[in-house]
C-alpha cells in the first residue's frame, strides 16, 4: 500500500485501476461513437499535429485580455488553413481541425450560419461568383438577423431592403436606433460580407417580410468599412465567454446592392418590382434548420466533456472516512455523486447519436430542396425546434452539475469546465430564445393533433391517417382509439427496466399532454407550454434511443459492450421518465398492478428511484471506459482536473504556478496600496493617528 501522504502516485493507481476494472472494449466503443475506425483516426491524426503546434498553445489563454484572445483566435485559423494547404488536408479535415479548437473563433459562423444559409438560399449567378470565394475563405462572411430591438421575433425586424426599379437595386437602411444588427459573430472587426436579413419593400411600398441579401461590408483591399455602414463589437459578454468572437453591431445607411444580390433560389423580384413567390412559406428556414441541428450536436460533445472531466476527478479523488486500508474514499464511489454524473455521461451519449442523425436527416432534406421539394422541412423544423431547447437546456445544466460536483476546485479556471459553461450558455438563447421555440413545438404538435381528430379535436382518424404520423408527432397514435391503454407497471421493480414500457409512458405523457393543451388553448396554465415541448421531444428521444439500444447488436460491439451501452441508455430513458413524474402523476400514468401494502413504502416512484440507483451502482466501474471511449486528449480538455493520468493535484499546482501575479514575491500593490493600510493600522492599533488628509 502507498503512504498515504503520496497523493500524486495514489492518484495515478487510482486511475490505473480504474481502467482496468471496466469490462467494455474501449477502442470498439470509441469507433462506435465516432461512427467508425476512419473518423476517430483521422481526429486523433489531426489532436498529434495540433497539440504540437505553438499556434494552438492553451497554456497562456486564461491571461490573456480580449484583444488578446481576438488576435490569437484569428492567429489559429490562419493557422489551421496553412497546415489545409500544406498537408493536403480535405474540406472535411479542415472543418474537424476547426472544431477542435474549444475558443469560440471569430470566423466560426462564416461556417456555420454564413456559409451554409448562402449555398441553400443564393441563386445560381451568385454561387458562380461568391461559393469559390466562400468556400476558399477568400472572403469571410457573417450572418446579420438579430437588431437591438427584435431577436426571436424576426417577421418584427425593422432593417429594409427597398428595391429602386430605375437603378435595379435594393437600398439596404438601417431606419431607428433599434434596428441596428446587434450581436453578429464576426461583424465587429473581422466579416468582409455579410447576408443581411432585412424586410423586402417592393417600389409600391408593400411589405413582403424579412428576406435574404448579401452586402458587402468591408473593402477586401484595406479592410475599412464601405461607405454607409457603421459596425464595431459590442463589448464583453457574461463569465467572458466567446471573448475571441467579435460580436458586433452595425447600421446601414440607405447603402445600394445590385439586385443579383438577393438571395433568390426561391422568391424573387422581377425588374420591374413584381414579387414571385417561393414555392413553400418557410423554404427559407433551411439555414436556421442547418444551424439548429449543428447545435444538437455541440451540446452532445461539450456535455461529454464534463462528463470526462468531472469522472476522471472524482474518480481519483479521496474524501470521507478512512477504510481499513487507511485510505479516504473515492468520491465516485459516493452514491450521492455517480447518481449525478452518470447520467449526465448518458445524455452525451444519446446527444452525440442524435446530432449525428439529425446532420443527415438535413442532408437528405437539403438535397431535396435544392429541387424545389420542402416535403421534408415542416418534419424537421418540429423536431430541431424542439430538441434545440431539450439539448441546450439540459446541457447547460450539465455542466454546472459536472462543476459542482468537483466541489472547490470544480470553481478554478484550470478545472476546464468554466469555460466550458460560458461558451455554451448562451446557446439557449441564440438561434431561437428556448421559452420562445417552445411556443414554435407546441403549434407544430397542435398542428399535428388537429391534422389528425379535426379542427374540434373529436374526429376518429382513419388507420391511413395514422399511418402518415411523423416521428415527431408519433406518440398521437396512442389517442386514436378509446381502447388504447397505457401500460400497466408491475409491483416488482422489473418495469422500470422495461425500454418499452419507460418509451410508452414517457408518449402518453406526450400525448396526454397536447390533448389538454388542444382543449385548454384560449387559457393556458402557467407551465403548458414549456411542458408540451419537453414533453413531446423527450418522447421522440425517447423513441430514438430505443432505436439505438436496438441497433446495438447489428453495431459490431461485443456482447458484453451491447450489454454496458443499452445500461447507459436505459439509464438515460429512466431519469427521463424520473423527470417527468409531476406530469405521469398527473395524468394517472402510473398504473400500478400490485399497489404497496400497509406498512410498506407508499411511494408508487420508489421502484424507479431504486433501479435508477441500482444501474448507475452497475455502471460505476465501466465510468472510466465510457468516458475515455470518448476519445478526449488533455490538450483537448485542457483541464488539470481531468488528466487522462489522473495526477490532478500536480497539474493543479503547475497550472498555479503560471499565475502572472506570482512572477513576483512582493505585488506591484504592496507600495502603492498595502504598505500604506497596514502602517495606519499599526498606528491606530497604537492609539497614534495618521497624517491627515
Amino acid at each position: 500500500m502507498l503512504n498515504n501522504h503520496d497523493a500524486s502516485a495514489q492518484n495515478r493507481l487510482d486511475m490505473t485501476n480504474a481502467r482496468n476494472a471496466t469490462s467494455i472494449d474501449v477502442l470498439n466503443v470509441k469507433q462506435y461513437i465516432y461512427n467508425g475506425h476512419e473518423e476517430w483516426r483521422r481526429k486523433e491524426k489531426l489532436v498529434e499535429i495540433m497539440s504540437k503546434d505553438p499556434v494552438f498553445d492553451k497554456s497562456k489563454r486564461e491571461w490573456m485580455t480580449r484583444t488578446e484572445k481576438y488576435n490569437r483566435g484569428l492567429r489559429m485559423v490562419n493557422r489551421i488553413h496553412e497546415l489545409g494547404q500544406i498537408l493536403g488536408w480535405s474540406k472535411q479535415d479542415t472543418t474537424i481541425a476547426t472544431s477542435l479548437l474549444d475558443d469560440p473563433l471569430p470566423v466560426s459562423l462564416h461556417a456555420t450560419a454564413f456559409e451554409p444559409v448562402f449555398l441553400l438560399q443564393a441563386s445560381q449567378e451568385l454561387l458562380d461568383k461568391y461559393a469559390g470565394l466562400i468556400a476558399t475563405r477568400g472572403i469571410f462572411g457573417c450572418y446579420l438577423q438579430t437588431e437591438l430591438g427584435h431577436g426571436s421575433n424576426v417577421a418584427a425586424l425593422e432593417t429594409t431592403a427597398t428595391y429602386i426599379p430605375e437603378t435595379k437595386e435594393f437600398d439596404i437602411h438601417s431606419p431607428t436606433l433599434t434596428s441596428s444588427k446587434w450581436w453578429i459573430g464576426a461583424l465587429g472587426k473581422t466579416a468582409t460580407h455579410g447576408v443581411v436579413q432585412a424586410k423586402l419593400l417592393l417600389p409600391g411600398g408593400e411589405d413582403m417580410g424579412p428576406h435574404l441579401f448579401l452586402v458587402q461590408l468591408r473593402s477586401t483591399g484595406n479592410h475599412k468599412m464601405l461607405p454607409g455602414i457603421i459596425a464595431g463589437d459590442i463589448g464583453p459578454k457574461s463569465f467572458n465567454g466567446f471573448a475571441a468572437t467579435d460580436n458586433g453591431f452595425a447600421r446601414f445607411d440607405h447603402v445600394r446592392i445590385p439586385k443579383e444580390q438577393m438571395l433568390s433560389r426561391f422568391a424573387q423580384v422581377t425588374d420591374d418590382g413584381k414579387y414571385v413567390q417561393p414555392p413553400h412559406a418557410k423554404i427559407s428556414y433551411g439555414g436556421m434548420l442547418y444551424i439548429r441541428s449543428g447545435m444538437v450536436t455541440t451540446a452532445g460533445w461539450v456535455t461529454a466533456k464534463a462528463a470526462v472531466i468531472s469522472i476522471r476527478y472524482a474518480t481519483v479523488r479521496r474524501q470521507g472516512t478512512k477504510g481499513a486500508d487507511e485510505l479516504e474514499k473515492q468520491i465516485i464511489s459516493y452514491p450521492s455523486l455517480h447518481t449525478r454524473l452518470l447520467p449526465i455521461l448518458a445524455r452525451a451519449y444519446v446527444f452525440i447519436s442524435l446530432g449525428r442523425t439529425l446532420s443527415q436527416s438535413f442532408q437528405t432534406m437539403a438535397q431535396r430542396l435544392s429541387s424545389g421539394d420542402a416535403s421534408l422541412l415542416a418534419e424537421l423544423h418540429a423536431t430541431t425546434s424542439g430538441l434545440k431547447v431539450l439539448c441546450t437546456t439540459a446541457s447547460v445544466q450539465d455542466m454546472e452539475n459536472a462543476r459542482r460536483s468537483m466541489g472547490g476546485h470544480g470553481y478554478s479556471a484550470f478545472s476546464g469546465v468554466g469555460r466550458f459553461y460560458a461558451d455554451l450558455i448562451p446557446s439557449v438563447t441564440y438561434e431561437g430564445e428556448n421559452f420562445v421555440l417552445d411556443q414554435q413545438a407546441v403549434r407544430a404538435a397542435l398542428k399535428a393533433f388537429h391534422g389528425l381528430f379535426g379542427a374540434e379535436g373529436r374526429s376518429r382518424p382513419s388507420s391511413s391517417t395514422i399511418a402518415k404520423l411523423t416521428p415527431s408527432s408519433y406518440y398521437l397514435r396512442h389517442l386514436s382509439s378509446p381502447t388504447n391503454e397505457p401500460p400497466i407497471l408491475k409491483g416488482s421493480d422489473s418495469s422500470w427496466n422495461n425500454v418499452e414500457i419507460l418509451i410508452l409512458l414517457l408518449e402518453w405523457r406526450a400525448a396526454l399532454l397536447v390533448h389538454e393543451i388542444a382543449q385548454t388553448v384560449q387559457d393556458p396554465d402557467a407551465t403548458i407550454y414549456q411542458r408540451v415541448s419537453k414533453g413531446t421531444t423527450e418522447a421522440f428521444v425517447g423513441r430514438r434511443v430505443g432505436e439505438m439500444i436496438g441497433g446495438l447488436t447489428n453495431s459490431g460491439l461485443n456482447a458484453n459492450d451491447v450489454a454496458v451501452l443499452s445500461r447507459l441508455y436505459l439509464l438515460y430513458l429512466q431519469t427521463t421518465v424520473e423527470s417527468a413524474l409531476a406530469d405521469l402523476l398527473s395524468f394517472g400514468l402510473l398504473r400500478i398492478e400490485n399497489p404497496p401494502r400497509v406498512g410498506a413504502s407508499r411511494d408508487p416512484t420508489r421502484g424507479l428511484r431504486m433501479t435508477i440507483a441500482q444501474n448507475c451502482l452497475s455502471l460505476a466501474p465501466e465510468a472510466i471506459g465510457l468516458t475515455d471511449a470518448l476519445g478526449f486528449s488533455d490538450w483537448e480538455l485542457d483541464s488539470a482536473l481531468g488528466v487522462y493520468d489522473g495526477n490532478v493535484y500536480q497539474a493543479l499546482w503547475d497550472k498555479a504556478q503560471t499565475e502572472p501575479l506570482n512572477d513576483k514575491e512582493v505585488p506591484d500593490a504592496y507600495g502603492e496600496s498595502i504598505k500604506p493600510m497596514l502602517s495606519r493600522g499599526r498606528m491606530m492599533a497604537e492609539g497614534r493617528s495618521g497624517p491627515k488628509l
